[in-house]
């Protein structure tokens, strides 16, 4: 069993970045996959230190679809799952919280603008 130890770093543009702490010697076997299937886009480079690797996942156009998209990340070498990330679009997200809370925003932030630009016009 392996001591690799993955951490999200962020997910920007279509791609999910992570870092690797606990490689010794060559680079890791990192294996992603998608409803099953391993996925192309994966790219892995040495970190600001020994042991450390950045972890790049260029996700598919085709993964990015209604409902709820899981992406495991696994080593190679002894198939342990080492993390994954999710993806909600579609009706899937319209139940989720954190997509009720965007909106609230999205929605203060409006009746914001109206408020700031009736005080101006009535002043």
């Amino acid at each position: 069993m392996s001591d690799l130890t993955l951490t999200e770093i962020r997910l920007r543009n279509g791609i999910w970045e992570g870092r690797l702490a606990g490689a010794t010697g060559a680079a890791p076997d990192i294996r992603v996959t998608h409803l099953g299937q391993p996925i192309d886009g994966v790219e892995l480079a040495e970190g600001e230190a020994p042991g450390l690797w950045t972890l790049r996942i260029t996700i598919p156009p085709q993964a990015i679809s209604d409902g709820v998209q899981t992406f495991l990340i696994a080593d190679g070498a002894d198939h342990r799952t080492l993390g994954r990330f999710t993806l909600i679009a579609g009706d899937a997200a319209a139940g989720d919280l954190r997509a009720e809370v965007d909106l609230l925003r999205a929605e203060l932030d409006m009746l914001k603008r109206a408020f700031r630009r009736h005080c101006l016009e009535t002043a």
